[in-house]
């Protein structure tokens, strides 16, 4: 059974407006008022959470674990505050992920034991349950529209459901490997998929047909976000390399960007130009993208492999998860008022990451001075290379 963390304290700041408001209760047992936080507190669980979701308009995080369990909270930055609203138990093997409907009101989760769930977000009830969805365990999902929905397991198949059907409207293996991550347009017309095989898949749903491939890239394609108001797609991969996609040019790479990272496992938009990615090292980095640049260092899980991330509406807060068995936030309001230029000045490499939140380590009460002005150059302060930044 998961409990609220000890997560470490921030001091109250302007940060603090962008935080999901909560019932305030009552004095403490000293008759002091509860104790504002810049972030929630951390959530602690038994097992390793290798799935988290964030509500697209309310203060609950979802949460998947190794042994199947899915749990709801609900998040506040009310030193206390957080709270576990119900758990389920119905996956007999890892809940690998987890993904809110369009309205918020159903949760998606998927397993390693090839089923798709779909729960009730305010009872946890278990609602509409694909025991055998697919022929391999499955690894992600992704809601599309109110009704459709899209899964892909380890085995490189992709399938798109309609709920109002009650079965898959297209079903492909085009990819050798697993899937790893999806993405979809804003019409919910085009969907892509990252795979284990190092390529991009493009499918078109409303026509229920496979498009095309990419060519395979170096390492396993771990992630897939669209940015530059979907005019670009970023695709995070194992060796630590964020490829560029042209929207009209999804055979081959427009560009590459190598981080100074042993891996992109996880990534997510922040802004349309900035992302936060996961890695191998625990380090969740800012990365501006064209012009390419490591902003620095969000937070952490020290040591510990980043499994995923995921951002509140609005983009003032990122949660991750690790395989610390914690679920932390980090604050990121900063990150939208950053410029980078096109001016680089020469590199330090080897030199530590800026600490871009308070809870970074190396962060403090002036974490956010000369942010702007220095902004062109992180790059030194991570040690980056890239093969040009070129739109």
């Amino acid at each position: 059974m998961a409990a609220p963390g000890e997560g470490s304290a921030g001091g109250v700041s302007a940060a603090r407006a962008q935080c999901p408001a909560s019932p305030q209760g009552g004095p403490g047992p000293a008759g002091r008022e509860p104790r504002l936080r810049d972030t929630p507190e951390d959530i602690c669980f038994e097992a390793t959470a290798n799935a988290i979701a964030l509500h697209p308009a309310r203060p609950l995080l979802a949460a998947g674990d190794v042994d199947g369990d899915v749990y709801l909270y609900s998040y506040s930055c009310t030193e206390g505050e957080n709270r576990q609203l119900w758990s389920s138990g119905h996956h007999l093997k890892s809940c690998r992920d987890v993904a809110f409907s369009q309205d918020g009101q159903k949760l998606f989760t998927v397993s390693k034991d090839k089923s798709i769930h779909m729960l009730t977000v305010e009872e946890g009830r278990l609602e509409t349950r694909f025991p055998k969805a697919h022929g391999s365990a499955l690894n992600c999902v992704l809601p599309i529209d109110n009704h459709v929905f899209a899964t892909g397991d380890d085995g490189g198949m992709l399938k798109v459901w309609d709920l109002r059907k009650g079965d898959a409207i297209l079903e492909a293996r085009q990819q050798e490997e697993y899937i790893s991550a999806m993405a979809v347009d804003g019409n919910g017309k085009i969907l892509l998929t990252a795979s284990g095989d190092g390529t991009l898949g493009v499918f078109n749903v409303k026509r229920r047909r496979f498009e095309l491939l990419s060519e395979p890239q170096n390492g396993d394609l771990t992630s897939v976000v669209l940015l530059k108001r979907g005019k670009k797609v970023a695709c995070g991969s194992s060796e630590g390399t964020i490829y560029l996609f042209n929207w009209d040019g999804f055979g081959a790479a427009s560009d590459r960007f190598a981080l100074r990272a042993e891996s992109v496992d996880c990534m997510v938009p922040i802004t349309d130009s900035i992302v936060c990615v996961g890695s191998l090292d625990g380090v969740i980095r800012a990365v501006n993208i064209l012009p390419n640049r490591v902003l620095g260092c969000v937070g952490q899980h020290l040591g510990e492999p980043i499994e995923q991330l995921a951002v509140a509406p609005g983009g003032q807060l990122l949660a991750s998860c690790a395989h610390d068995q914690k679920v932390k936030f980090w604050d990121v309001s900063a990150l939208g008022g950053l410029v980078v230029d096109d001016y680089r000045k020469k590199k330090k490499k080897g030199g530590p990451l800026r600490a871009l939140s308070s809870k970074a380590v190396g962060g403090g009460e002036d974490f956010f001075a000369d942010l702007q002005d220095e902004a062109g150059p992180e790059a030194a302060a991570a040690g980056t290379d890239s093969d040009g930044d070129s739109d």
